[in-house]
């Protein structure tokens, strides 16, 4: 009797609307547990009197205490939410309106819905995308490589010229893998090569266009398929750089979109926010809890 196979269903990202959310932190003190259970085991080797002891919460405070010495543990130390004077449960809200929409969320909108001031709302908002960045492995097997321009406008007409107030960056994205942009000074050979050399293996197929940086390819030992762009060609076969573009086209839309324009200062922090969402598309858990459980960990050793 013949097998029959099944296509492997692809695994969708749980829901969790703002139902469960107001359910799941209803006040300060539930998101501090969260924190504090993120960070910490039940039972903590407490660093002034050495016992493995359970820690208590502190009343009105932000603070948990050791059962047998009073010594006491701050859950939020070192993290985003560390020494603010806007409430945990405000601050888990604008994570989560962050990570709900594929364009991100104003600040604007933030002071609208939470009521506290723009500058708050902003300084929260650059806090959790600088929390965003992430350590990324090697990137391997087949790659994609390309430059592009963000702010101004480009009175040139193409790639390197007109675009002195633009700020170049460079994308790297692994087919069905993750992607890293990186706002850079110059997209010139001097940038873009030990770029590649520092984070591709050696062996890869890297797929880009005609720019003529990527010449070099082939003699520092990667497989080089070039895309003609200038001839209006897209894709020849599995040569093409449809994936770190469409990446491109996502990020200058949610940009000109929601925030309208980013400053050469600060825009590593949305290109973070933009990569972060991409590389956890496929996460099984809600998005929600991929932002906080970074925002939580992104300055400390990630548990595995």
């Amino acid at each position: 009797m013949a097998k029959k196979w099944k296509k492997k269903k692809k695994s969708r990202m749980q829901k969790f609307t703002i139902k469960d959310f107001i359910k799941m932190f209803p006040d300060d003190d539930t998101c501090l547990e969260y924190i504090r259970n993120k960070r910490y085991p039940e039972r903590i080797e407490c660093p002034s009197c050495e016992k493995k002891a359970k820690f208590h919460k502190v009343s009105k405070r932000k603070q948990y205490a050791c059962d047998y010495c009073g010594y006491q543990i701050a859950p939020t130390a070192g993290t985003v939410f560390h020494k603010s004077s806007t409430s945990l449960t405000t601050w888990f809200y604008v994570i989560y309106q962050m990570a709900q929409t594929r364009g991100g969320i104003s600040a604007k909108q933030i002071e609208r819905e939470t009521g506290v001031t723009y500058k708050t709302a902003w300084r929260m908002c650059k806090k959790v995308r600088e929390s965003l960045e992430e350590d990324y492995s090697l990137f391997m097997g087949e790659v994609e490589i390309d430059e592009s321009y963000f702010g101004g406008k480009n009175t040139g007409g193409g790639k390197g010229h007109g675009l002195d107030n633009k700020t170049p960056v460079i994308g790297i994205v692994q087919r069905k893998g993750k992607l890293e942009a990186r706002a850079v000074k110059e997209a010139d050979g001097g940038t873009i090569l030990p770029m590649v050399q520092q984070n591709v293996v050696h062996g890869s197929t890297i797929y880009t266009d005609e720019y003529k940086v990527y010449d070099a390819l082939p003699v520092m030992g990667y497989r080089h398929g070039r895309v003609p762009h200038a001839k209006k060609i897209y894709v020849r076969g599995r040569i093409h750089t449809n994936t770190i573009e469409g990446f491109w086209s996502n990020c200058k839309n949610g940009i000109r979109g929601v925030y309208h324009a980013v400053s050469a200062k600060y825009l590593q922090n949305y290109l973070n926010e933009y990569s972060f969402r991409y590389n956890h598309r496929d996460d099984y858990k809600p998005m929600f809890f991929t932002f906080l459980n970074q925002t939580i960990f992104s300055s400390y050793p990630r548990s595995s």
